[in-house]
């Protein structure tokens, strides 16, 4: 039994591995397909083919039903059958290719490979109809939506492969045998076609290659050909510069990517070297990298702290961007890095966030009186009750890391809050781990004897954006604490004070959430960001959890792309840089090119102009 337990296991592991091979493979090969909107030709439909047709080898492999006793079968038109692909050939692909593998020529070799749309009669051999067109083994001939064949390549047999290649840049078709190019077949193709083969007498039997395996011919020195071709069609295309106008749009492009991001001593020179001027102070510029050093570092509450002196009544408007900004705060006290779980005698001298209090930021002094509640009222009257079983499901759902980017301060449902709060609290059920089950500080002790393993990877000195800058560039010279690599990861740096402050401030995260949807009604963002990061206490190890991508320093950059962009719109400057603005336009045309059949679209990556 175990044995045999052992075969089937392994089997499932050779078909995942099969699957993922393909899934590669193909990925590699169409790069530009997105197949949840267009899907690719995988296999033959057990739909759409006639009923002399048989399918088998996961429907592949396609064999000739009719009876081998019956010697007149075959010798005539209408005995013929096709079968098509399950999906048409997206036009994203830019170059598709299948190869069919003749594992028998049967009785007489009438068999046909080619393409056709949807809607011609299967009972036809592949370029006898409209819209349809074929390579013949029988004769060699090509047809090209007619019953009469023209003179194209040689005959195919038992043993041979024979490819077809669609180019959708120019609609041409051409096939090949055993790997040579027999040259072009069919021009003016139509759109939408699908692969397809026809065979007509017993015993005939092919199978398909859709790109599951290697094909023999080297299809993808060909598709180089036409990237190289459609790379240099893109580069010199004619551009008129009307005295420079070109180069100086250029130039603030560039400068303004520089200041958006905080890059102020690059910018400066650039500017220098431009002649070209911010329509920012150089103050401000500052101000708005001193705030993205302190997010990038994982120290929020101190970033919280300095938006609000630097910034008064910023946050106050915004309360959506500050409820996310106060769940990332959680995360990076679970993740030790925030400076209110590390410790006063750690923090830069230099830091805004210095004192001892539980949350700075959600004291009456930085906040208008729809929030002064949080600083005061005790957590029995935060905390909502946690009377029904919390959902697991509920707490993991939803990975989320976008940004809200309205401004409309929303919150939870009291109902989903349940689910969240008993994380937070413990609550007497069999879907929670035994930890969260205890008290608070017998469920956090378990949780840090279970979670020590692991290095620190957050909190450096250099802090790397994903454009690949780092805060090398900033002015402000304020240190930032680093993290010994040695360092075992553990739940808030493994102190228990700082555990029993990350509870307490996910308690007025909590009230903070009833509150704004009590004045402004449900947001399924807040709903989702509160709940990932209260499910990180359902783990003893949440870094190594199904939630925790949370904890990767990389989720701070939407955070801090976030806030800045607050910061600029706060004084009527744009919320993307122009640059950032103009690849994203970019990138939409490229899709909107693949949904109107521009073939070409599938060599022109926007990323392949991106260093």
């Amino acid at each position: 039994m175990m044995a045999s337990s052992f075969v089937v296991g392994n089997s499932y592991n050779s078909k995942d591995k099969e699957t993922r091979s393909c899934s590669d493979r193909l990925k590699s090969l169409y790069p530009a397909v997105n197949e949840e909107e267009t899907a690719l030709p995988r296999s033959w439909s057990p739909k759409d083919k006639y009923t002399y047709i048989g399918l088998s080898q996961n429907n592949l492999r396609v064999h000739y039903k009719g009876s081998v006793e019956n010697t007149r079968i075959g010798k005539i038109p209408k005995d013929a059958a096709s079968v098509r692909s399950t999906h048409p050939i997206p036009a994203s692909c830019g170059i598709y290719y299948f190869e069919v593998k003749i594992i028998s020529k049967g009785r007489d070799g009438y068999m046909g490979i080619g393409l056709s749309t949807q809607g011609v009669n299967m009972n036809r051999l592949p370029g006898w109809d409209k819209n349809s067109y074929g390579y013949h083994g029988d004769d060699g001939n090509s047809f090209c939506s007619s019953g009469t064949g023209q003179p194209y390549g040689p005959t195919f047999t038992t043993g041979d492969v024979i490819g077809c290649c669609v180019n959708l840049i120019e609609n041409t078709c051409f096939y090949t045998k055993n790997g040579v190019n027999l040259g072009i077949a069919f021009t003016d193709l139509p759109q939408n076609l699908y692969p397809t083969v026809g065979l007509q007498t017993p015993g005939e039997v092919v199978e398909a290659n859709f790109g599951q395996s290697p094909f023999v011919f080297d299809i993808e020195d060909y598709m180089w050909e036409w990237r190289m071709k459609t790379r240099l069609t893109i580069e010199r295309f004619p551009v008129s510069d009307r005295k420079g106008e070109w180069q100086t749009a250029l130039q603030k492009i560039v400068s303004t990517y520089l200041v958006h991001h905080g890059f102020c001593s690059t910018a400066e020179a650039f500017a220098r070297s431009a002649g070209q001027s911010f329509e920012e102070e150089i103050t401000s510029i500052k101000n708005r990298q001193k705030i993205q050093k302190l997010v990038l570092a994982g120290r929020m509450g101190e970033a919280i702290d300095t938006t609000h002196q630097l910034y008064p009544g910023l946050l106050e408007r915004r309360a959506n961007l500050l409820f996310m900004l106060k769940c990332r705060q959680f995360i990076e006290m679970v993740n030790g890095t925030d400076s209110e779980v590390r410790g006063a005698a750690i923090r830069s001298p230099k830091s805004h966030g210095g004192s001892s209090r539980s949350s700075p930021s959600m004291s009456p002094s930085h906040h208008g009186s729809g929030y002064s509640y949080l600083a005061h009222r005790s957590v029995t009257q935060q905390s909502v009750s946690t009377g029904n079983s919390p959902n697991r499901n509920l707490i993991n759902k939803g990975h989320s890391s976008g940004c809200p980017q309205n401004n409309d301060p929303q919150a939870l449902s009291e109902s989903d809050m349940n689910a969240a709060n008993a994380a937070m609290n413990g609550s007497n059920n069999n879907n929670v781990p035994s930890r969260l089950i205890e008290n608070e500080d017998v469920e956090m002790s378990d949780g840090l004897s279970s979670s020590g393993n692991g290095t620190m990877s957050n909190g450096t000195a250099e802090v790397t954006y994903a454009n690949g800058n780092t805060c090398d560039d900033y002015d402000d010279t304020e240190d930032m604490e680093v993290d010994s690599p040695s360092q075992k990861r553990q739940l808030c740096g493994g102190s228990q004070a700082a555990i029993e402050k990350m509870l307490q401030f996910g308690r007025e995260l909590q009230g903070m959430s009833l509150q704004l949807r009590r004045q402004y009604g449900k947001n399924e963002t807040n709903k989702r960001a509160l709940l990932n990061a209260f499910s990180l206490l359902a783990y003893a190890d949440p870094w190594n959890s199904p939630v925790g991508y949370q904890l990767n320093p990389v989720q701070r950059e939407p955070v801090c792309a976030a806030l800045n962009s607050a910061i600029l719109e706060s004084y009527g400057l744009p919320r993307q840089p122009p640059l950032e603005v103009a690849i994203g336009q970019a990138t939409e045309c490229m899709k909107l090119m693949s949904k109107a059949g521009v073939g070409s679209c599938a060599f022109a990556g926007i990323q392949d102009y991106l260093h």
